[in-house]
Formats: structure tokens, sequence, C-alpha cells
């Protein structure tokens, strides 16, 4: 899919009433799509592109949009096209699920993340703020496609309200719009999931879970009588069956204890007693307790995706003191950042579908160019002293083939 093609989906499904008829819906929305995936931060800087014949020429766009403009433009676009884009969104989410080829399961990585906020937009509200306690905050919550690294979901918060009564809308959206085929979903979380409604829904579904389980009083009781198995230096693991109150069943509990670093800053958040470390998962899983907390383990890359929507993607530079216009602006961010796994995933040669966008940037995005016309046809002519141009050519032969 190119610029082309992404533009006249954009065009033929976000459609709302518009003040301004210079800017088409579609031209607005990569207006704000292009900065982020080239880093630009925030919607003032973009003001450098309209300086840069070469980009609009290469973008398609006739002009480019001041920041006053777009700002405009977010506000209109959260609150009347928003709907329609997710609506795109999901086609997309879909089909590039099935590349290269149909999966028979999926994995869905849930994870939140505080955004501080520093002036005075709406909804933002005083919740749980571990680095900066008694500031406002906004709060994405954030469904991952373990497998591929895709966003197939996500919802924008106040930084007051706790994700758990989210979680199950969440999660339905995103098991509803699932393609055929797929016979097994598994789930894992973090303890902001750890939640009957939550388990009790994943039953209800027939998905699996493995959630990591705070630690109350009677879960500490039951560290005492277990027998523990050790499977590598410094790591035992044990499980009990055990019913909180409120839960209508009684559930597998799965522990970890390991002894008690020197440094023990990297584990303050897993609780501690006598020189030991414990963390407990709850499971309807049936696999072993030491391929349980492997497979678990493995949810890292959701907290990787995060860091890099902070850093890369500029998630965490809220644009507007509107409510509805940061809504929008945080949906532009996950589908820029879903454009560029798709990208990464189906364009990039396998030994460069690692790397993360800041690399892909300098290697294929900041390269210096020249926009020469030899008998009147526009080129975009590369330096001869750049290292990557077979790769580029190669990108630029996949991007060709490649038909949405």
């Amino acid at each position: 899919m190119d610029s082309t093609e992404l533009r006249s989906a954009l065009t033929h499904t976000v459609r709302f009433p518009q003040i301004n008829n210079r800017y088409t819906t579609s031209d607005s929305i990569l207006a704000i799509l292009y900065p982020i995936i080239l880093g630009l931060e925030r919607i003032e800087t973009n003001i450098l592109l309209q300086q840069n014949g070469v980009f609009q020429f290469v973008s398609g766009l006739p002009t480019y949009p001041n920041p006053t403009t777009l700002r405009r433009f977010l506000e209109r676009f959260g609150s009347r096209g928003l709907t329609s884009f997710q609506s795109l969104h999901d086609q997309f989410r879909g089909h590039f699920l099935m590349k290269p080829a149909p999966p028979s399961s999926v994995i869905f990585d849930l994870d939140t993340k505080v955004l501080t906020v520093y002036g005075q937009q709406e909804e933002a509200r005083v919740g749980y703020n571990p680095k900066k306690r008694g500031r406002p905050s906004y709060q994405p919550l954030l469904c991952f496609e373990g497998k591929t690294g895709d966003i197939w979901e996500g919802v924008y918060l106040s930084g007051d309200i706790h994700p758990a009564p989210h979680t199950i809308d969440l999660l339905e959206r995103s098991i509803l719009k699932l393609p055929s085929g797929i016979r097994e979903i598994r789930i894992r979380g973090d303890s902001a999931f750890y939640d009957h409604t939550i388990v009790e829904f994943l039953q209800e579904v027939s998905a699996f879970y493995a959630i990591v389980a705070r630690i109350t009083k009677p879960i500490q009781h039951c560290f005492g009588g277990l027998r523990y198995e050790e499977v590598s230096p410094g790591v035992w693991v044990s499980e009990f069956e055990y019913k909180p109150w409120r839960w209508k069943t009684a559930q597998r509990f799965i522990v970890v204890r390991r002894l008690l670093p020197e440094n023990p800053s990297w584990q303050l958040s897993l609780f501690q007693m006598r020189g030991y470390t414990y963390q407990v998962m709850v499971t309807n899983l049936s696999l072993k307790p030491l391929n349980l907390w492997r497979f678990y383990n493995q949810r890292a890359t959701g907290e990787l995706i995060i860091r890099e929507l902070l850093e890369a993607y500029s998630l965490g530079k809220i644009p507007s003191r509107d409510w509805a216009s940061n809504q929008a602006y945080f949906h532009l961010v996950l589908f820029a950042y879903n454009l560029i796994n798709w990208f990464k995933r189906l364009c990039l040669p396998a030994g460069w579908q690692h790397l993360n966008l800041q690399t892909i940037r300098n290697r294929l995005f900041s390269v210096p160019g020249q926009l020469i016309r030899p008998q009147g046809r526009p080129t975009l002519s590369l330096p001869n002293s750049y290292p990557y141009s077979k790769t580029f050519m190669q990108i630029l032969r996949n991007i060709n083939k490649f038909v949405y």
C-alpha cells in the first residue's frame, strides 16, 4: 500500500463537513501522520515541511498546512471523523494480520501507561502517577498482538480511571474484529488487569490467560506450605489452587521464587520476603510453571513498544487542551505505528525487520536527495555515497509489488 492507496482509502472512508476547503480530509490526516513518522515531535515543528518543496512533491501535498490549521482540523476530526477513521484502521488491521500467512492463533498483550500533563488539558485528572505524584495525567490502554507487534486496539482514558472496567470493552472489540480461522486466543497482562470481572469475561469467550496476581495476605499465607521445584540456579517454581474473595471459581496460581539479588533495584515491583522475591500469576493454561513463566515474560515486547511510542512517535507530546483533539492525535499515533510495523514486516529485508523507527529514519527516511527533471521527468536522485542504495531500491520494488 503506497501513499496513493492510503490517500484514496482515507478519502472514501473518513468524511465529515469542513469549513476550510483548501485541504481535503486525507491531506490533513497525512500532514499529521508524516511528521509523527519523521520524528518532528510537535505540531509547531511541522512548519519545517512548509519550506521543503521536495517533500511536498513526494508526499503529494500541494502545500503544507500551518500548525493553527492542523490544530483546528484535529478538533473537528476528533469530534466528527474519528469513528470512521477507526473503522478504516480496523480494516487494515484485519488485512495485514493475514500477511504474509493467515495465523491460527493470536496473543493479546494488555498494557497501560500514565502520561503526565503540564497544562490545563480537558479530562486530565489526578490518579495513580508513580513518577509525578499529584500531577494530572492521561492513561492510554493498549492491546498488542504479541506475535506481530501490531497495536490491535487502544483507548484514551483520564488519569483517575481504573483500567479494569474498560478492559472488557477493549477485549470484546479486539476479539470481534479478528479474522475467521483464529482457533485460539491467549491473553497476557500485568497486575493492573488482575480483576475477577476480566477473568470471568475471558472464561466466557473461551480465551486462555496469564495475568500477574496482586499478592494479597491470603496469597502470602500460601507461600510457606508450598513445595518448590528448582528449575534453574536461584529460581524455584510451584503452584496452588485458590479462590480469591468475590471470584466465582477457584483458579490455578503459579509462583516463581527467586533469590533476592544484592542490588534488587530492577525487581522492586516484585513481592519480597525472607531473602526471596515472588511473582504470582493466575492462569487457565495447562503449561508447566516454568513454561508459563517464560510465556508471560515474552510480554516484555509490549513494554518496548510503549517506550518506542513515547520516544519515537511522540505519544507523550500532548498537542492540545481539547479532549477530542488529544484523542484524535492518540489514534493517529497508533495508526502511524502500525503503518511502520506493516512496512517493516512486508517490505524490509529480513535483517532490517527488527530495527526501531529511529534507525529506519536514519537509513531510509532522512537520506539527502535531489529532485531533478531529466527530459522533463521528475526523478529523485540519491547521493553516490549512500551505503544502502541497493536495499533502498529493493524496498521500493517490494512496495510496488504489494497491493492492498
